[in-house]
């Protein structure tokens, strides 16, 4: 029996001929990642096991990236930057993007890709659920929590249970309106929230081979809203230009074995597929649009790593292009990089910006903004009975504010479409 992609990378990192599902290893890991919510606690438990004066495994591979709560006047968030700050600083950490200052990017999944801090092959851990995102080119990548990120961080391993993988084959075209966001919310609706309990999510087939780099990021990212442990798609020519444009450390390639183990495989035709969201409260609440068409809105938000990349806003400024909307509209890009592109990129003669702001919509500054919540000033947070349309991850009770708003997962064209209409909608015609 041959291995499939997952188990090769883990077996490679710890430096074995194989592994197998349920086995439980020592790996090597090549990036850690943490951020303001989690980052103190990381490195408080780091001092406090490894010594006030002890150095993290790698400079270079520690990337701290603020980006929660960062426009704020919240005193308890600002504390937390300057704690990475002074740690950045304390152990002379380079890839530090430090709020209010040129080097600040914006939201952790996006940076690290763009960043040049990803490559196929390895392991990545960050404190945050939605590492899994890194998968889309190649590496094993998770989240895991402030005490094994601490270990990770002064020893430069982890231990780790191979996990089992299903796979998901995507075969066909996708129709015009569809998107990357209206699949993943289809097969977790298929499997459920914990669908893929500890399970890597492995996916392949034209449809996957069809997206851009970013639409994979957007599959892979909500790997774990069904309870994946990962999510995995081997690198192609088109990951390794994306990833050799941005950095050149070496790296290594893997693909699964034709007679790889799988715990399950589904295959879908995309092409039978319809603009799918999901409803409150819950990422596995899948409704097909025109089962829910029509719902009343009071907003839509177009933003976060899973919807605030600069192909999300060229879905958005498609539909929106010559239109208004008619409830409070959120546009956030994920990163500064993304802001500079909406400044740049045209259709016809008007800057995806402009067409927002011509639309009436809001802007926001670079960061995850309200997909957390965040302080009360936090840009786009919910407060009372919003009822949402939005492209973020999560639509958990409380997820984006208020306990009370209803929040609605959807892509960037269903989300655009909305915006105009007052009503959950069908974007084909607005296409």
């Amino acid at each position: 029996m041959g291995m499939n992609i997952t188990e090769k990378i883990m077996a490679n990192a710890a430096g074995k001929d194989s592994v197998k599902a349920g086995d439980n290893i020592w790996v090597n890991i090549n990036v850690l990642m943490t951020h303001d919510v989690c980052g103190p606690g990381t490195i408080g438990i780091f001092k406090d096991k490894f010594g006030a004066d002890a150095k993290v495994f790698d400079r270079e591979n520690v990337v701290i990236i603020p980006d929660h709560y960062i426009f704020t006047e919240d005193k308890r968030a600002h504390r937390n930057i300057d704690i990475l700050t002074e740690f950045a600083k304390e152990q002379n950490i380079p890839n530090y993007y430090q709020p209010g200052t040129d080097t600040y990017m914006g939201v952790c999944h996006v940076t690290l890709p763009e960043k040049g801090h990803v490559r196929p092959g390895e392991i990545i851990l960050g404190t945050d659920s939605h590492t899994c995102t890194h998968g889309a080119l190649g590496a094993f990548a998770t989240g895991v929590g402030n005490t094994d990120a601490a270990f990770a961080m002064g020893t430069g391993k982890t231990w780790l249970k191979v996990p089992e993988t299903i796979k998901f084959v995507l075969n066909g075209k996708m129709p015009k309106e569809m998107m990357a966001k209206d699949l993943i919310l289809y097969m977790i609706g298929e499997i459920g929230f914990d669908g893929a309990t500890y399970n890597a999510m492995e996916f392949a087939g034209e449809a996957i081979e069809d997206m851009s780099i970013e639409d994979r990021m957007t599959i892979c990212n909500m790997a774990i809203e069904a309870g994946g442990k990962s999510g995995i798609i081997a690198a192609d020519a088109k990951a390794e230009e994306y990833v050799k444009a941005r950095t050149d450390v070496p790296y290594t390639l893997f693909q699964s074995d034709e007679d790889a183990d799988y715990k399950a495989v589904y295959t879908f035709d995309v092409s039978k597929i319809e603009p799918t969201v999901a409803a409150p409260s819950a990422p596995d609440k899948r409704r097909p649009i025109s089962k829910v068409v029509g719902t009343e809105l009071t907003r839509s938000y177009i933003g976060s790593c899973t919807g605030g990349k600069i192909s999300d806003f060229e879905a958005a400024a498609i539909v929106l292009n010559g239109h208004k909307v008619s409830i409070d509209t959120f546009i956030v890009p994920s990163t500064t990089f993304v802001e500079a592109q909406m400044n740049e990129y045209k259709i016809g003669d008007k800057t995806y910006m402009e067409i927002f702001k011509e639309a009436g919509c809001r802007i926001g500054p670079p960061s995850c903004s309200a997909c957390l919540g965040g302080p009360d000033d936090t840009f786009g947070r919910t407060h009372g009975q919003e009822i949402v349309v939005s492209t973020t991850n999560r639509n958990f009770p409380g997820r984006m504010g208020s306990m009370q708003s209803q929040v609605y997962l959807a892509s960037p064209y269903v989300a655009a479409a909305s915006a105009i209409t007052g009503k959950l909608t069908d974007p084909a015609p607005y296409l």
